[in-house]
């Protein structure tokens, strides 16, 4: 007899997913208007500050991808490793570890090249760059394959030892060669469901199927991100989904539980991810307006003579730059000599200001009205 189904892969009409296409296309219809307003805002602005724009999105993701799995990055080191990628030149670019160098290599390859198949060697690649020692954590796990339940079925628990609670178990390992194939033929096709609807359904059934040893999650909204930019027919990200689920992580994983455990009507999980989704779009307007602000302020002071040098400290200052600027941080991050005192005399140089600034002419900061300013799974 066979017994009675606890997740929806176990069911016998698994993964014939179903949602109510009226009750989605009011939300659907909400996003996808968001969605466009951002994109048309971020195109009338220069090339150069949608860059900065697809520079703090791409940070913010990576930073809180990882963050919901309970791992911290180096903000810097993110930074750093996008900005070389996207040729920007942000300054003294910190360097960054393996670790932090595959989560970028992941989410860039993801939204860069979203027009390309999914493959398996695809995903195995992502793996191995998410996971460079061949360790989560102190425990070896096996990198850029499939697992294989040699240690018994992958489960998801919490709790103290001894009072363990299972919150999901996956499909057993022999079933990975027929599961992923048909996600992947199914991703990559032209099914005519709209790309947003199949971002959300991709994130679903690849973190139900989950067909590695760890970083399932993390691969699952890179899946997403992907159908997005395909959404948009773009590469270029001005919202981060993840940031947005990190703010709302136990909501993440209550709706994911529950619906792992219902039918195969998944309506609440698309209904939930599309107004996750929404609230990304409406966070999006955080950056758009820093970005909009750094504008303002270059266009305030356009007539200031300024040399790169200059730009570059502007520009790190009006990004948010935190702590004490120093004239070694100065020379260090506009790549020039360290103003050095006379060997005789080792106090400051009289009526000196902060390094090669001109005095009085900057206008800093606009906002507003034109107001100064100086402020897993």
């Amino acid at each position: 007899m066979r017994r009675i189904a606890t997740y929806i892969h176990e069911r016998p009409d698994w993964p014939r997913f179903q949602w109510s296409g009226e009750t989605l296309a009011k939300p659907l219809a909400v996003v996808r208007h968001q969605q466009g307003r951002l994109i048309g805002r971020m195109e009338a602005l220069g090339f150069n500050l949608r860059q900065e724009a697809v520079l703090k999105t791409l940070t913010e993701d990576v930073l809180k991808s990882s963050e919901i799995e309970g791992e911290k990055l180096d903000a810097e080191q993110v930074r750093s490793s996008l900005a070389r990628r996207l040729g920007m030149d942000i300054g003294a670019l910190q360097p960054a570890d393996r670790h932090v160098e595959g989560v970028v290599e992941m989410m860039l390859d993801a939204t860069r090249r979203y027009d390309q198949p999914l493959a398996a060697e695809r995903l195995f690649a992502w793996h191995a760059a998410l996971f460079p020692t061949g360790r989560s954590g102190m425990t070896r796990i096996k990198v850029g394959v499939w697992r294989d339940d040699s240690r018994g079925p992958l489960q998801v628990v919490s709790g103290p030892v001894g009072r363990e609670r299972v919150h999901f178990e996956a499909p057993a390992a022999a079933r990975l060669d027929r599961e992923m194939p048909a996600f992947l033929d199914w991703f990559n096709k032209d099914t005519g469901l709209d790309e947003v609807l199949q971002a959300g359904l991709a994130h679903l059934w690849f973190v139900t199927i989950h067909p590695f040893d760890d970083g399932n999650g993390r691969i699952a909204r890179a899946i997403a991100d992907m159908a997005l930019a395909r959404s948009e027919q773009s590469p270029q990200r001005f919202y981060s989904m993840s940031a947005q689920i990190r703010q709302e992580r136990t909501a993440y994983y209550d709706i994911l539980e529950q619906t792992q455990k219902g039918t195969m009507d998944v309506t609440r999980w698309m209904d939930w991810f599309l107004g996750c989704l929404s609230r990304a779009f409406e966070g999006a307007q955080t950056t758009l307006a820093a970005v909009l602000s750094k504008a303002r302020f270059w266009d305030a002071n356009r007539d200031v003579p300024l040399n790169d040098r200059q730009r570059i400290m502007l520009n790190r200052l009006l990004d948010g730059f935190e702590g004490k600027l120093t004239t070694s941080k100065w020379a260090k991050l506009t790549k020039c000599s360290q103003d050095s005192p006379n060997a005789k005399d080792n106090s400051p140089r009289k009526g000196r200001s902060s390094p090669e600034f001109p005095r009085g002419n900057l206008v800093l900061g606009l906002d507003g009205a034109g107001s100064a300013s100086n402020d897993g799974w």
